[in-house]
Formats: C-alpha cells, sequence, structure tokens
C-alpha cells in the first residue's frame, strides 16, 4: 500500500509571517532609541518602518495566497469598508470634540508635528505611512497572532498597544507630542483591530485611519485658529 503524499506543512508560511513582522518591529525600535542619541534622530527609524512595512507586504503578498493570509484580500471586503467607514466617522467626531476640549482647557498646540507636516511637507506623505501601518499591524501581525491561535481580545490588545508605543519610536518630535499621538492610535488599534477580526479584511481598518488623518489634520491647522483667531 502506497503512503500518501504529505504536502507542506501549512505553518510554514504561518511562521514565516509571524517572525518577520515582530523581527521588524524589533529592528524599528532598535533604529528609533539608537537613532535618538544622533544628529538624524528618530528618521531612520520611521524609514525603516515605512519601507519595511510595504517590502514585508510586498514580498508576503506577491501571490493571491499570500496576499489572502495577511487579509488584503478575500474575507468580507464590501462590509470591511461598510463598517470602516461607519466606524471612522465615530472616531472623527470624538476626535474633533477631544481636541476641541483639549485646547479650552489650556492644552499646547502640536507645534511640531506642524513643523514637520508643513516645512518638511510630509503631508502628502500621509496616505502612505498610513498603508504601512495598518499593513504591519493589522495585516500581516494582526493575522498570524489569529491563525496562531491567540485570544482574539488578546490579539486586538496587543498589536494596539504595539502599535502605539511604536510613535515612541519613530516620532521626531518631543515626547508630549510623541504621547499624545500615541493616544490617538489606541482607539484606531482597537476598532480596527476588530473590525479585522470580524472581516478578515484590512481596508476597513484603512479606511477608519485615513479618516482619522483627515481629523488630525484638522486638529493642528484648523481648530488652534478657530479657537484662538476667531
Amino acid at each position: 500500500m502506497n503512503s500518501p503524499t504529505l504536502s507542506p506543512p501549512p505553518s510554514s508560511s504561518l511562521a514565516l509571517r509571524f517572525s518577520l513582522s515582530f523581527a521588524l518591529v524589533g529592528l524599528i525600535w532598535l533604529t528609533g532609541l539608537a537613532g535618538h542619541f544622533t544628529p538624524w534622530l528618530e528618521w531612520p527609524a520611521l524609514f525603516v518602518y515605512v519601507a519595511g512595512s510595504l517590502g514585508l507586504v510586498l514580498f508576503l503578498g506577491r501571490t493571491g495566497t499570500g496576499r489572502q493570509e495577511i487579509w488584503l484580500a478575500g474575507g468580507n471586503a464590501g462590509r470591511s469598508l461598510y463598517w470602516g467607514t461607519l466606524a471612522g466617522a465615530v472616531l472623527f467626531i470624538m476626535d474633533i470634540t477631544n481636541t476641541i476640549l483639549y485646547y479650552k482647557s489650556g492644552g499646547a498646540p502640536m507645534v511640531e508635528m506642524e513643523r514637520l507636516l508643513v516645512h518638511r511637507s510630509l503631508l502628502y506623505l500621509f496616505p502612505i505611512l498610513i498603508l504601512a501601518e495598518e499593513f504591519l499591524w493589522r495585516g500581516v501581525m494582526f493575522s498570524s497572532l489569529i491563525e496562531k491561535g491567540v485570544n482574539p481580545h488578546l490579539t486586538v490588545l496587543l498589536t494596539t498597544i504595539l502599535y502605539a508605543l511604536n510613535h515612541f519610536a519613530v516620532a521626531p518630535v518631543g515626547m508630549r507630542e510623541r504621547a499624545l499621538m500615541a493616544m490617538m492610535a489606541v482607539p484606531i488599534g482597537v476598532l480596527g483591530g476588530y473590525l479585522v477580526l470580524k472581516t478578515r479584511n484590512v481596508w476597513g481598518s484603512v479606511i477608519v485611519h485615513m479618516i482619522t488623518m483627515v481629523s488630525m489634520v484638522l486638529d493642528i491647522f484648523v481648530i488652534p485658529q478657530l479657537l484662538f483667531n476667531p
């Protein structure tokens, strides 16, 4: 009797996705820590973050199966985009409201972020940054944790915490503004995490993040002008 032909274990791709995602995060954080004590600050870490995340997705998603494994394709895309738009609208309202209360209570504007976005023209690169972030945290890492059998709620919590802490490693601004960005990242991570958990598709979380980017631009450029220069 012939022995059945054994196919490659499905865990091989999973192990690669899992290890590469966490290895990239480790590299980003080490680069950010080292750069903090140099004239380059966190700029090299930010470059590793964006280029590494996009490169990782291009490598892992070079086939249709690969894109499905990291949730760039497949799942329930229509439901993902629909709920992503609604969740983004909720976060938009919450963020604008919180920002108005923050400024009215004496909070200082994010001057360093405004300088980076305007004088270095980084505002136009934000969509690329958002794609890199979502593909890494809610795509490659999130999907690999779920496939490994990690508790779904723990997966949302872990990826959200790592995503929020990552702002301290890659943002070339003062600690106060890094902390503010990390706080903004928490609801994005939670809502985006549960969205991709339910739909197995990352694009709804991308929509959430894009909408909150618009609210962040209003936070920095528009709301202070309305409140302080009526």
